[in-house]
């Protein structure tokens, strides 16, 4: 036998053997990697039931449930107090309306003023948005007490009372 053909041959063999090994280790990786990718989706999935099952999600919620009902409950008692509106009252309904609310806004005008038409287009517009707010307005003229005790020169005249 010669030495340089059974070297010859045992070092094909051993690089057969790499090859192979190394073929095997690169299918693993394939492998590997396809459930991987797979894995990520029915993970995904596992994890949306348990958050349909999640005690502390479902405590969130009803959380954010009641919020929600109080503020309604909230909206609605205000409105029942004349929030929300922009209305017009006398001089003896002033002090109610003003005591009975948390925030008031008053705009004192004139009939016949133009400035104080432009006001109140603007404030009746803003009383529906912000009703935690109550928009009232006052003739200066059929409201001399108040006019004068609040030292009003100049209409239109919005005062905000807290």
């Amino acid at each position: 036998m010669d030495p340089d053909a059974v070297k010859s041959t045992l070092s094909n063999l051993a690089f057969g053997n790499v090859i192979a090994a190394a073929a095997r280790d690169l299918q693993k990786e394939m492998v590997a990697k396809d459930k991987a990718q797979a894995a990520p989706a029915s993970h995904d999935e596992v994890d949306l039931d348990e958050l349909l099952d999640d005690p502390e999600l479902e405590k969130l919620h009803a959380e954010r449930i009641a919020a929600l009902k109080k503020e309604a409950e909230k909206r609605e008692v205000l409105k029942r107090q004349g929030h929300g509106e922009y209305r017009e009252i006398t001089e003896g309904d002033f002090l109610g309306e003003v005591t009975g609310s948390e925030k008031v806004i008053c705009h004192f005008y004139h009939r016949e003023f133009y400035r104080c038409k432009i006001m109140d287009k603007h404030l009746k517009a803003l009383a529906p948005i912000y009703v935690g707010t109550k928009f009232v307005k006052l003739d200066a003229e059929n409201a001399p007490f108040f006019v004068s005790k609040l030292a009003i020169k100049t209409l239109p005249c919005v005062i905000l009372f807290k």
